[in-house]
């Protein structure tokens, strides 16, 4: 008992492990028996190293590799490295494999030692301590040659990147389950109730419950999707357990009720006659709160949404995405210094899901604008909202958005996948729509879906239900994909928001009425990993909005793109005038994919008035609005030079309209139109003097996809006295 407390650093040796092993109370034993027999050679194995990826600039999945060996960081030489060798790290580091592989410094010169020279692995080995090399500190190099790894962006399954924590402890609860043992319990979505299960080798064993405390039943519901725990009632499953034969393979958890994983809790394995190392025999029961999205009364869901100062944007799934809060009226992120599982433990059970699965760093869910509020946020892992948890304050040369912090959180489990899957495709992202639809007599089949009304809302929510990330593109005809031997057309009429988990939730025809109801008319989709996200620069509209009184002998060219109001083809041409409400507009991608025209090159519409390519019909909506949403003007413009007008730092210009050049607006750049370009602007010629609302809607008709369609609506105040107008409250908001 008076033995040192067990540490974890792998800068101990396997020797003073053994040691504590030894001599430690029982409820430490789990944290040394996944550690080899102490052996000399143990010293370099894999137990013993720690690895992480450096430099700048780079992405979270690739970088300078660096290996802590002996009490210190060092470098690996590019001399005879090779792909094998980034498979060998990449799984080291936690990630599925290596794609590619970096020499020459090219992540920056690293510091210290060079701990290895001409690594040679066939790209099995377990640790790159056991491939072939000139051995540890061993090296005829310096850091210019400091060799990089770039990882495939997948995390190996059961891989928890939790600080302090060893993963071959991991590997003894990789997986938990909850048993539901109610037979009603067994057919609803999601299991909120039942006994706590882990895998071994041998399939599912219990936990014996001796000792379990709400702290324990708390993690558990984390890792299921939940935010908190409520009591059992435990007599009938003392009923149960009495009638099974249990295999009990933990008999002792002792959570603090932060953590993230079970395998993050001391844990107390048995080994033996497992089955009599539970006094009483009774497995360990917990039962889960849902978050008011996976509660069945939509009333919840919209009242999260009305109440919550904290969001999640970007993500292509529920429980994921850059990480806003609101303060006063403006959303605003957070930057990524210190940001890590406990803190995105606290969004994620706050927004009503389970605790993290991951701390995202980097913008890795794009970027925000406008403000950034918290710095070095720290929380325990108890607070009930992430604004009682420590932060600083953000000055101006603090943090910038490529630095904003997002999340993924455990969700509950749906089973939505399954009564949905697309064929036909070129991969596994594109495909023909097929439905499982429950006949009358209780038998399932598979069908078709009608192509009538489908478009990139419908296609989002298919995305979404198959975990094949964003829409881009819902397709009414699939007659150029061969499909299954699947014909029939089962669902009509199909209309979605875009939000829905799940077909089974839009808006549908009860009967099947479709005009075109041969196959090659079903619905299809193609769907992305990634997604542009365009946002509006309200601030600027504000500063940039005025009223001109232009002749009509200098609209020629804006009649006949149909940019002035419908009186304006009753006016005596070329005397007189239009009066134009006029404002540049910044269009920034913050997404993570380029934003392009739908049409390819080859269907782009030139136009000889003004000289350009049309590349899209309407590319953004211009309404003036009276109070109550009735527009009383409006304007549009159709795309007719998409381009990167500038960048951030960093970013290069990938697009230029000039000489029939490729279209579109880069991440991280943005597309200005000035006020005094033709058609930017709303023709108010017969507009009254009164109040008015100036809206502009980006890609309105979800023509091209993007992850987060809320924020292309930009809104102000207007007052107009029949001569001048004052515009006020700029803001970007939903339509």
């Amino acid at each position: 008992e008076s033995a040192p407390p067990l540490s974890l650093s792998p800068t101990r040796t396997t020797v003073q492990l053994a040691i504590h092993c030894r001599y430690s109370p029982l409820s430490l034993i789990i944290r040394c028996l996944s550690f080899p027999t102490p052996t000399p050679q143990t010293a370099e194995g894999p137990e013993t190293l720690r690895f992480r990826l450096s430099g700048f600039p780079r992405k979270h999945n690739e970088g300078r590799i660096e290996v802590f060996y002996k009490g210190e960081w060092g470098t690996i030489c590019d001399d005879d490295f090779s792909l094998a060798n980034a498979h060998v790290l990449c799984r080291q580091l936690g990630f599925v494999s290596a794609t590619g592989w970096a020499h020459s410094a090219k992540y920056g010169k690293g510091t210290g030692k060079i701990w290895l020279d001409n690594v040679q692995c066939s790209g099995s080995e377990r640790s790159v301590s056991v491939c072939k090399s000139r051995g540890w500190g061993n090296s005829d190099c310096t850091h210019d040659e400091d060799a990089g790894v770039i990882c495939k962006d997948e995390r190996l399954p059961g891989y928890i990147d939790v600080p302090n924590i060893v993963n071959q402890i991991m590997n003894k609860v990789e997986e938990v389950r909850l048993r539901p043992v109610f037979t009603i319990a067994t057919k609803r979505m999601p299991v909120t109730e039942g006994v706590v299960e882990v895998k071994n080798k041998d399939g599912w064993a219990q936990i014996c419950d001796n000792g379990w405390t709400p702290k324990n039943s708390r993690v558990v519901c984390g890792m299921m999707g939940f935010p908190h725990e409520k009591k059992v009632n435990k007599n009938f499953y003392k009923l149960y357990a009495e009638r099974q034969k249990n295999h009990f393979l933990v008999h002792s958890v002792a959570c603090l009720g932060t953590e993230v994983h079970l395998a993050a809790c001391p844990l107390e394995f048995n080994y033996g006659n497992a089955t009599e190392s539970c006094p009483g025999g009774m497995p360990a029961v917990v039962s889960c709160v849902p978050g008011p999205l996976y509660a069945q009364s939509t009333a919840m869901r919209k009242k999260l949404k009305m109440q919550s100062t904290v969001r999640l944007k970007g993500g292509a799934k529920y429980g994921e995405g850059r990480v806003e809060v609101l303060k006063g009226s403006e959303w605003g992120t957070i930057c990524d210094d210190r940001w890590n599982l406990l803190s995105a433990s606290v969004v994620c059970r706050e927004l009503g899901f389970g605790s993290a699965k991951e701390a995202l760093t980097g913008a890795r869910m794009g970027q925000g604008l406008g403000p950034i509020y918290m710095n070095e946020v720290q929380c325990t892992g108890h607070e009930r909202s992430l604004w009682n948890c420590r932060y600083k304050n953000i000055t101006a040369e603090d943090c910038k958005h490529t630095e904003d912090a997002s999340l993924r959180c455990n969700v509950p489990y749906m089973g939505y996948e399954k009564t949905v899957r697309i064929l036909g495709g070129r991969s596994r992202y594109e495909g023909r729509v097929e439905v499982l639809r429950t006949e009358t007599n209780e038998t399932l089949r598979w069908g078709l879906i009608c192509g009538e009304g489908w478009g990139t809302e419908e296609a989002m929510v298919v995305c979404r239900q198959l975990g094949l990330g964003y829409a881009n593109h819902g397709l009414q005809e699939t007659w150029y994909w061969d499909s299954s031997n699947v014909t029939e057309m089962v669902m009509s009429g199909v209309k979605c928001t875009g939000d829905e988990m799940s077909l089974s939730q839009c808006q549908h025809h009860r009967t099947v009425n479709c005009q075109k109801a041969a196959a090659r008319f079903s619905a299809g989709v193609i769907c992305s990993e990634t997604a542009s996200d365009l946002v509006l620069n309200a601030p600027l509209v504000q500063q940039t909005t005025y009223i001109e009184d232009r002749p009509l002998h200098m609209l020629y060219c804006a009649a006949e793109e149909d940019c002035l109001s419908k009186s304006a083809a009753k006016a005596n041409w070329p005397y007189g005038h239009r009066r134009l409400l006029r404002f540049s507009s910044q269009i920034h991608n913050i997404g993570r994919a380029d934003f392009r025209p739908k049409a390819g090159r080859h269907s782009w519409v030139w136009h000889a008035c003004h000289g350009h390519y049309h590349s899209m019909d309407i590319f953004t909506h211009y309404d003036l609005m009276s109070a109550n949403g009735t527009k009383v003007a409006e304007g549009h413009k159709a795309s007719f030079c998409l381009e990167d007008t500038d960048c951030d730092e960093g970013v290069s210009k990938r697009y230029e309209c000039a000489n029939f050049g490729e279209q579109g607006i880069t991440v991280g750049c943005w597309d200005l139109y000035r006020h005094d370009i033709d058609c930017q602007w709303i023709d108010i010629t017969d507009v009254k003097p009164g109040n008015y609302i100036l809206q502009v809607v980006i890609n309105p008709n979800y023509e091209v996809a993007e992850s987060d369609f809320t924020n292309n609506a930009m809104k102000c105040n207007c007052k107009y006295d029949g001569h001048r107008i004052w515009v006020h409250n700029c803001h970007i908001g939903e339509t």
